[in-house]
């Protein structure tokens, strides 16, 4: 019996977060953390979801440029992805006339992104798996056929790939009652805004650590007598033990990154987050050659797998930052990771927005499970807001993810919640539009 997709719908949803500046940093001062929020639908009543994150304006956007590859996701039948799914994700970022505005970049891809997991979530809700497990349960050859070598196969190839998974098998079950017990660790970004006051900030990074938190950051960048300021506060709050990591989303020029580095170098940060252009990847060389030991972090902008390869290969930087949202999907995040692991990088997933903490600890968990094998200095971003809105929330306890236990990739929202924050018709955003206009 067959059990073709009869439906693909993407709905423009929107938190009002810039009211309390949660969320805010150097480029970003008022974002209203958002999503395109993605349902596909079998003729057997399967459903899967998915969303892309956004910060407002421009989220309609993503749901045109979801809405536009109908013709590649309807009448596909479920039981074809998941003999093949390798197939339908290159069926979906090959359309020979979408692909003219990309080609796998922008938000072209990201909408390719946003119903490859969609499908990765419908998948899972049939098996009634959680994604994470889904993808450690498979073999190394099942494994392996989800990667994307395109482009990549210079630095990594299938073989290479499959080394790497294969000789993790025998010990995966080990891994996998470790994540049961005792979750993922996690650092949180909720403490630090830049938006905040000093005394917010300092209340903030007080419970962090006292809710088990070992690695807090904060957003640098607007002003260095800011910065040293706010440095020394969160240090002096989680004294020195604790990991501070610092990020600048991308405002400085990369000679402006080095020295405004310097002054903030004695607060011993962990790693410097975005310091410039997130294509440069000569510019994260040059800084990363040039601040000493802390660390180097990019990705949450890094637009594709290629672009990945060449931050990795170059050693331009230390750590990884997928991003569940920005590239093709699972399939492609998983490319990323194996090149990681090859490379000798630690990965770390951005989840700084709507629904990506509940997308980020299924990454982090296949990862561990099959390809790193290994946590160490590992951890997964965190922030508190707007878990609420989704039926299966992430489970955060004592600093760590929780493992998953309910079907698919965690991202469904309650309806209630669409129906208020849908934008610009629902009561939420109709109170407001109403406001403005009297």
């Amino acid at each position: 019996m067959s059990n073709k997709i009869t439906s693909l719908s993407a709905r423009d949803i929107r938190f009002p977060t810039s009211d309390n500046l949660d969320g805010s940093d150097a480029i970003n001062k008022d974002p209203d953390y958002s999503a395109a929020y993605i349902v596909v639908e079998t003729e057997q009543g399967n459903t899967g979801y998915a969303l892309i994150f956004t910060i407002g304006r421009g989220t309609d956007i993503c749901c045109m440029a979801v809405e536009s590859m109908r013709h590649l996701v309807i009448g596909t039948d479920l039981d074809d992805i998941t003999a093949n799914i390798g197939d339908f994700y290159n069926k979906l970022r090959s359309d020979s006339q979408l692909r003219w505005l990309g080609p796998e970049k922008g938000v072209i891809h990201m909408a390719a992104g946003g119903i490859m997991n969609a499908v990765w979530d419908l998948w899972a809700r049939s098996a009634d798996k959680p994604v994470w497990r889904l993808l450690a349960e498979m073999t190394a050859e099942q494994f392996v056929d989800c990667l994307d070598f395109r482009y990549v196969s210079d630095a990594l190839t299938r073989d290479e790939a499959l080394a790497i998974v294969a000789r993790n098998q025998a010990t995966k079950e080990q891994r996998i009652r470790e994540l049961e017990q005792k979750g993922y660790p996690a650092y949180t970004t909720s403490a630090g805004w830049l938006g905040y006051s000093d005394e917010k900030m300092r209340s903030l990074c007080r419970e962090a650590v006292d809710s088990g938190f070992e690695h807090i950051k904060i957003k640098v960048g607007e002003s260095i007598a800011d910065d040293v300021r706010r440095c020394k506060i969160a240090r002096e709050t989680i004294g020195p033990d604790v990991k501070l990591m610092i990020d600048a989303n991308q405002v400085w020029e990369v000679d402006e990154a080095i020295d405004w580095m310097q002054q903030l170098i004695p607060f011993d940060p962990w790693f410097i987050e975005e310091p410039t252009s997130p294509d440069d990847v000569v510019g994260h060389k040059k800084i990363r050659d040039n601040i000493g030991k802390v660390k180097v972090a990019t990705g949450e902008h890094c637009q594709n797998r290629v672009l990945f390869k060449q931050f990795i290969t170059s050693d331009a930087i230390d750590i990884v930052q997928i991003d569940a949202c920005r590239m093709g999907g699972l399939n492609e995040v998983l490319t990323v990771c194996m090149l990681a692991a090859k490379f000798g990088k630690l990965v770390f997933p951005h989840a700084g927005g709507v629904g990506l903490c509940e997308y980020v600890q299924h990454l982090s968990m296949i990862d561990y499970v099959q390809i790193s094998a290994d946590i160490g200095d590992r951890v997964i971003e965190y922030a508190v807001h707007l878990h609420e809105h989704f039926i299966d929330p992430c489970e955060m306890r004592d600093g760590a993810y929780r493992v998953p236990r309910q079907p698919g990739f965690s991202v469904k929202m309650h309806e209630d919640s669409l129906k208020r924050f849908e934008y610009p018709n629902g009561a939420e955003w109709r109170e407001r539009i109403n406001k403005k206009i009297a």
